[in-house]
């Protein structure tokens, strides 16, 4: 799952570091945020699949914090987490704009159960193929066709090119491959990005006709048929 983002909002930092490791074990790109007000920023300024919002946080609680992202239009899917399991709690929290409910201590295979639950739920939303030229990427498969023929990608390599393809046509900066595809706590450098998607243009494009993937010098990357007015 490398294109899937989690934003964990949790003040228990052994709590944080076991559900961290746990979730990068399972190829998810984790940021932690200790307080809610770090975890609204974080929320607001970057893209997440889905967000774990502890209820009893340090000054502003979990369903402050749900709330107010709601009120900014923050869509992203959120799981609270909470020793709290009375109806009224539960109903408080849904009320606010949770998608969904966990109660402490609970077992991680359930964590990682709802989790999967909630990204399935929110892609309905989305295409469920995307579509570039004769490139197709199926996400719930995570299986990706050049002209009929399978291209066998690594999860970064997918990941990145999932986030190109939601981006038809546009460009794509560094930046924004590094926040998609590696989390806030790695430091990536532009030549490792570059490399990787050199290597997922050999994979993509050699062979195959018209190029997809294309280099916006000074910006970034673009995915989709070439620009006429840049040949």
């Amino acid at each position: 799952m490398g294109a899937m983002r989690v934003l964990l909002i949790e003040d228990d930092h052994k709590a944080a570091r076991l559900l961290t490791r746990g979730l990068q074990e399972e190829g998810f790109v984790v940021d932690v945020a200790a307080t809610g007000e770090d975890g609204e920023v974080q929320a607001t300024v970057n893209d997440y699949d889905v967000i774990l919002l502890d209820w009893l946080l340090p000054g502003k609680d979990g369903v402050a914090v749900c709330r107010d992202l709601r009120a900014h239009q923050i869509a992203t899917p959120i799981l609270m987490l909470t020793a709290r399991d009375g109806l009224a709690d539960r109903v408080n929290g849904l009320t606010v704009g949770a998608d969904d409910y966990l109660t402490k201590p609970f077992a991680f295979a359930e964590l990682l159960a709802r989790i999967h639950a909630l990204l399935r739920r929110s892609r309905f939303a989305q295409p469920t193929v995307i579509r570039v030229a004769d490139l197709t990427i199926d996400p719930a498969a995570r299986r990706v066709t050049r002209g009929g023929a399978p291209v066998a990608l690594t999860a970064r390599e997918y990941a990145i090119l999932e986030v190109l393809a939601r981006s038809e046509g546009q460009i794509v900066s560094r930046t924004r491959l590094v926040e998609r595809v590696w989390d806030e706590a790695s430091d990536v450098l532009d030549n490792l990005v570059d490399a990787h998607v050199s290597h997922l243009r050999k994979k993509i494009d050699r062979g195959n006709g018209v190029p997809l993937i294309h280099t916006v010098r000074g910006f970034g990357y673009r995915l989709g048929l070439p620009d006429p007015t840049q040949v």
